[in-house]
């Protein structure tokens, strides 16, 4: 990996790290009104995202036609509203470890979905890669109780997971992971509040208390302003098939951040799907492959220190004879 590939991967990791804190904050939220809490979370993060957007970013907004603003409210409302919408309707009748098995599987729909629509075909090893990872967040989290409308939902948490980053491809180019974050979250901000008002009616907002408050201000600067411009830095350096392959640290920093705040623990279990994960992403990004290449390179500069030694010998002998 050279160090463009590395400083993506660390990014995507990191972006990643953060989200999974994020759900043990969800456990704080419980009691707010969901979609106002999704309308101050982008909105605040939209106001903290507009001064880092960069010069220029009104005329690259200009330069968008309207197939690229739709794509940009879709992904606002299928990867963040939506998703975050279909995670808590699917936790309605299942456990939350349903949605997360599914979600955990994004990054295998991922690198298939993405090669295919580029006209290429899916890399073997980001395959495996995405394989191993799915199956260790299925360790960390387990299956639990559901019914078909808890399925249904988690199918649709999927689909937002996997939109989240499919969608933004075309857009991250023209727009940069500062400008695209700063969109992105001002859309999803009204997007929220008119779902709130649709769903909750006069009661979609409220003032939170300390502990809400706490919780959406962690969500709004650190989760979504880092995470989200780490992510899409990771994922413009790496490709969205690799940098899918880290959202398998999701659940596990969640399993690893409940346990501080008394909302769950860590096990066997938990260690075992780490691990997997951990493996995943390494044969899926191809940190081993470099590695193995990095360790075959000193060996190929002895062999050649030798035979450049033997050279010199042998030179030595043929001018004293």
């Amino acid at each position: 990996m050279n160090s463009t590939t590395t400083r993506g991967a660390l990014l995507a990791a990191l972006a990643c790290v953060l989200v999974g804190g994020s759900f043990t904050a969800n456990s704080l939220l419980g009691d707010y009104p969901y979609a106002g809490g999704q309308f101050l979370r982008y909105g605040l993060a939209f106001l903290l995202l507009v001064p880092l957007a960069g010069p220029g970013a009104a005329a690259r907004l200009r330069t968008l036609g309207a197939a690229r603003w739709l794509r940009l409210a879709l992904l606002a409302a299928v990867g963040m509203v939506g998703f975050n919408l279909a995670v808590l309707a699917a936790e309605r009748t299942a456990e939350p470890a349903v949605p997360g098995v599914f979600v955990g599987c994004a990054p295998v729909v991922v690198a298939v979905l993405v090669p295919l629509l580029d006209g290429r075909r899916p890399q073997r090893a980001v395959l495996y890669g995405a394989t191993l990872v799915a199956v260790g967040a299925f360790t960390v989290q387990g299956w639990g109780r559901t019914d078909g409308a808890g399925i249904a939902f988690s199918v649709c948490a999927l689909a937002g997971e996997v939109g989240f980053a499919v969608l933004a491809v075309p857009v991250l180019r023209p727009l940069g992971p500062r400008l695209l974050s700063t969109v992105v979250c001002g859309i999803a901000a009204v997007e929220s509040a008119l779902a709130g008002v649709l769903i909750d009616g006069a009661g979609w907002l409220r003032r939170p208390d300390a502990v809400e408050t706490g919780a959406l201000l962690w969500q709004a600067a650190v989760v979504t302003v880092v995470g989200f411009v780490c992510w899409y830095m990771g994922m413009q350096r790496i490709g969205a098939e690799r940098a899918t392959l880290f959202s398998g640290l999701i659940p596990v920093a969640a399993a690893g951040t409940a346990p501080l705040v008394g909302t769950g623990s860590y096990g066997a279990a938990q260690a075992v799907g780490s691990a997997l994960v951990f493996a995943g992403v390494a044969v899926g990004s191809g940190a081993l492959a470099a590695r193995s290449a990095r360790r075959g390179r000193p060996r190929a500069d002895r062999m050649d220190r030798a035979d450049r030694a033997a050279h010199r010998l042998a030179e030595r002998s043929l001018e004293k004879l």
